[in-house]
């Protein structure tokens, strides 16, 4: 598949499943704009392999719940080829704690970043994107699990597939696709950190893969609804998560 002459803006996209997400995008031929919210040397990394395979990248930072950070990334990103063709909103932040005494500066930093960022991004992309482009969100497969101290978690990102169904309707004759994948487990640094080889045996247990996903494996869905043969699915959420309910 190729995607020559079109630009795809990855937020989140220095390390983890944003970084597969933008190394497969640029395998399918999409200029990458490597967005990366505070540390430029694993965006460059990013940018490098991109750019030693033969691709086109560029690392731009900013905040993705400030709308002016974002106006910029989009302006920088739509100099890559002329516009920006897809959007695909990884960047995010996971926090546990309780509802009852949780720590309030805890849960509004949490949702500032995934909820407000995501109300951002999404809204700046819908003023953007043209007609045969697509937005992509990531959410979460452990909304259907409702664990213990995810409740703020699971709010942030229950809200942004909220925010992907109304945006598909308001992109009503646009054509362009909207759409959501929630993965399941993931392992990424991030999501090793703090477990234990039992607690992550447990959650790897939960799929009927009984494995892991892997960055790879989501990036392959994202590719899947950012190339020609995801032009029909709009308004859905795809949960890429070996089987987990």
């Amino acid at each position: 598949m190729s995607q020559q002459q079109k630009t795809a803006l990855v937020t989140g996209a220095s390390g983890g499943i944003g970084r597969a997400i933008a190394l497969r995008l640029a395998a399918d031929g999409f200029a990458v704009a490597v967005h990366f919210a505070g540390n430029p040397a694993t965006a460059g990394k990013v940018v490098k392999e991109i750019e030693q395979a033969g691709g086109r990248a560029a690392a731009m930072q900013g905040d993705v719940a400030e709308p002016e950070d974002m106006r910029r990334v989009f302006d920088a990103a739509a100099q890559l080829t002329g516009a920006v063709d897809v959007v695909v909103h990884s960047a995010g932040i996971m926090s546990n704690l309780p509802i009852a005494g949780g720590d309030l500066a805890q849960f509004d930093r949490l949702i500032r970043t995934n909820l407000r960022g995501a109300f951002v991004v999404l809204g700046e992309a819908a003023q953007r994107v043209p007609p045969g482009g697509r937005i992509i969100a990531l959410s979460t497969s452990v909304i259907g699990k409702a664990f213990p101290t995810y409740g703020p978690y699971i709010a942030s990102k229950a809200g942004v597939e909220g925010l992907v169904h109304v945006l598909a309707n308001e992109l009503r004759g646009r054509n362009v696709a909207v759409n959501a994948i929630a993965p399941g487990p993931v392992g990424t640094e991030l999501f090793y950190q703090g477990k234990s080889e039992q607690q992550i045996a447990q959650i790897a247990n939960l799929a009927p893969m009984e494995r892991l996903g892997t960055p790879d494996d989501i990036a392959r869905a994202v590719a899947f609804l950012a190339g020609p043969d995801g032009a029909w699915v709009n308004a859905q959420v795809l949960r890429v998560n070996g089987g987990m309910v």
